[in-house]
């Protein structure tokens, strides 16, 4: 059953809760684009997983390699997805890197590892690793209401940052507004401002009591980008550049914004949605992001995401004390699936993902092998009510790593 344009923006947002789903069961629909697949000199670094020696065409054995392929293009197939990049990176057994499918239905250029994609909620990693560094240099703090930096939050005398960073505000997602999905799908070009994403929500009561319920909502890592912007002095993306990007050696991720909001850096695949108003599948690929702003605009790379998983996951940038408080994860109703400060937790891997009209990703490490997984596709249509980047996460860890499976689980409803 087709969702309609306000369901679906609303499991947009709900996109971590999503990643554990039930399995569904192959479709008869095919992939765009032959099976092609293309290896890319990404590598592996036996001791830190940050350089970037070459990956080679049997990285990690024959066998296991074989069976990722395999593993993959089923789920193109039973998903329908046009393009794939994954990397998969393991200290001592070595690495996977390949892109198959197409970047483009219409030309049918090739996917590649090479691309930027935009990388949606993943964005949120990185305005929480920002708003973080502000507490390790105590200009905030975690149990500060957020109505000392921003007027006008519901209950937000009560509302903490804390529980704004681990989705348990009880403030109701602007995503979830029908006349928020009816403003963007009917113009998706138009640009948001942060006050307007959230004026969305504000007409709605909240709904629950503050650190009681994990409701996944991007009006909470707006309001963060607001918090950034007003102890800084300076705009959210240009605080992320200096203070998160450049630290981390990312040359290769930006966030649009402001005049440069619809910037999308060549080269990139076309990206495919259905959120659209009558359901049809469109090319999303120059939507303008404002409307995800500090929770899911950021564009990036294979390359950067890759060095990134484990610079968020083992809280590079940040005190000890600090990211101990980022990794405290807390149950979110769905089996398996931990969330803590913008980061969340399944299976043993620690990460995040993210969906925008017309791509997905996965980045996520797993501290116990010192693993990284990357997964890259341009298309944000569910098989089933499942993400597609979530069934190709968890057919990966499946084979490579077993005993720590992404999205292992099945939940309650």
């Amino acid at each position: 059953m087709r969702r309609t344009p306000t369901r679906r923006l609303l499991a947009a947002a709900l996109l971590v809760a999503s990643v554990l789903a039930a399995p569904v069961v192959a479709t008869s629909a095919t992939a765009a684009g032959t099976p092609t697949g293309v290896v890319h000199p990404l590598g592996i670094d036996p001791h830190d997983g940050h350089d970037h020696a070459p990956c080679s065409s049997n990285g990690l054995g024959h066998g296991v390699t074989a069976r990722l392929d395999k593993a993959i293009a089923d789920v193109r197939k039973q998903a329908a997805i046009p393009g794939v990049a994954v990397g998969l990176w393991m200290p001592g057994k070595g690495c996977y890197v390949r892109a198959t499918g197409v970047a483009d239905k219409v030309t049918r250029q090739p996917m590649s590892t090479d691309f930027y994609s935009r990388i949606g909620s993943e964005t949120k990693t990185f305005t929480v690793t920002a708003l973080l560094q502000l507490v390790d240099e105590r200009r905030i703090g975690l149990d500060d209401p957020i109505s000392r930096y921003v007027h006008g939050v519901p209950n937000g005398r009560h509302i903490t940052l804390r529980h704004l960073a681990e989705m348990r505000s009880g403030l109701f997602p602007y995503s979830a507004d029908a006349d928020f999905a009816h403003d963007l799908l009917s113009d998706p070009t138009r640009s948001f401002t942060p006050r307007e994403l959230l004026a969305y929500g504000y007409k709605h009561r909240n709904t629950a009591a503050p650190g009681k319920v994990f409701v996944y909502n991007n009006s909470n890592l707006v309001l963060l980008g607001l918090v950034i912007e007003k102890v800084t002095g300076h705009h959210v993306a240009d605080v992320i550049n200096r203070r998160v990007l450049r630290p981390a050696h990312l040359d290769q991720t930006l966030f649009p914004d402001g005049p440069n909001v619809r910037e999308f850096p060549e080269p990139h695949a076309h990206g495919y949605t259905n959120q659209t108003l009558t359901g049809a599948v469109a090319d999303s690929t120059d939507w303008n992001p404002s409307w995800a702003w500090s929770a899911g605009a950021m564009i990036s790379t294979m390359h950067d995401l890759r060095s990134w998983a484990k610079t968020v996951a083992t809280g590079e940038l940040l005190s000890p004390e600090t990211q101990k408080q980022r990794l405290k994860t807390l149950p979110t109703g769905f089996p398996g699936l931990t969330y803590g400060l913008g980061i969340f937790e399944t299976g043993g891997w620690i990460g995040h993902n993210g969906s925008i009209p017309g791509y997905e990703s996965v980045t996520v490490y797993l501290p116990a092998l010192k693993a990284t997984l990357v997964v890259l596709i341009n298309t944000d249509i569910t098989t089933g009510g499942q993400e597609p980047s979530t069934l190709l996460a968890r057919a990966i860890t499946q084979i490579a790593t077993p005993g720590h499976v992404y999205d292992g689980s099945t939940p309650t409803r």
